[in-house]
């Protein structure tokens, strides 16, 4: 994909993931014991999009500009609110400028207790991401390959918490990287919450990803998707989709009650779509 995360800062893809890691941070924070974030592909943290690559690329106007002009359901509302509070509390009321990625979203979430691990490996995001987010005893930025942070950080002392798995898919190979690297990091550490992103060009490669992930027999995973168009132009980037491992039980129910109104909210030309799936391996057919 050529992935500079700052080009596509706030469009839908953003808008979809932190909304689902928002929740996961919800649901984490409503225990007492303390959690940890493992962010292995993390970029700058923050990112201005009166900047030269987010106005160039203009993404988030089709995505977080959109949703907040959005007339939104009570129920919808309420399941937004955690990311919502973040980004308003970054900018001025009426006035959208700043932009949190993943790692900004997740310390804006941590106790005092809890914990963040957020890794970059290209130079001018991890020191922009060390910036972003200085002076905070409980993060820790490294300058380190995220598929090398997966088999190094986890599993961490912690024994709750959520790896984010977010790489940019400048590779062909990385779908096959995703299903190895969520393999290695289970063994490690089974109960983790783990959330891999993915991008939807076309079918094939998410579809072998399911199915790949499927052999594996991990009892609790599921598969969001949002679409926001046909999946006729395979030179587009028409959609995106998140697995999650262990999610917490809430989060299946309300995926139910998002994904339908992100779809209506961000599908081009009212084409949105999603799909919410339980990743289980199929049973075997008895013999007849």
């Amino acid at each position: 994909m050529n992935y500079r995360h700052a080009f596509h800062a706030g469009g839908f893809a953003d808008v979809f993931k932190h909304a689902v890691l928002c929740r996961i941070l919800h649901y984490l924070r409503a225990k007492p014991a303390a959690f940890r974030v493992i962010d292995t592909h993390a970029g700058a943290g923050l990112y201005d999009l009166a900047g030269p690559e987010a106005s160039r690329g203009g993404e988030w106007h089709d995505g977080i500009e959109r949703l907040m002009a959005a007339q939104l359901a009570a129920p919808v509302a309420a399941l937004l609110a955690p990311y919502l509070e973040v980004i308003g509390a970054l900018n001025e009321r009426g006035r959208l400028k700043t932009y949190p990625g993943s790692p900004a979203l997740a310390r804006a979430w941590l106790r005092p207790q809890d914990r963040l691990i957020a890794c970059e490996i290209e130079p001018q995001a991890a020191a922009a991401l060390r910036q972003n987010l200085r002076g905070d005893t409980r993060i820790k930025t490294l300058e380190i390959d995220g598929w090398t942070a997966l088999g190094a950080y986890v599993p961490p002392k912690e024994r709750r918490g959520l790896v984010l798995v977010d790489p940019p898919f400048e590779q062909d190979s990385d779908f096959f990287r995703l299903a190895r690297g969520l393999t290695a990091a289970h063994r490690k550490w089974a109960t983790g919450i783990y959330a891999l992103w993915y991008p939807i060009k076309g079918r094939s490669e998410p579809d072998a990803l399911a199915k790949s992930l499927r052999r594996l027999g991990i009892a609790k995973m599921l598969c969001a998707e949002l679409i926001v168009a046909p999946l006729s132009d395979p030179t587009r980037l028409n959609g995106c989709g998140l697995i999650l491992v262990n999610p917490p039980w809430t989060l299946e129910s309300e995926l139910s009650v998002l994904l339908p109104a992100l779809a209506g909210i961000l599908g081009r030309d009212g084409k949105g779509g999603f799909k919410l799936d339980r990743l289980t391996r199929a049973a075997p057919q008895a013999a007849r």
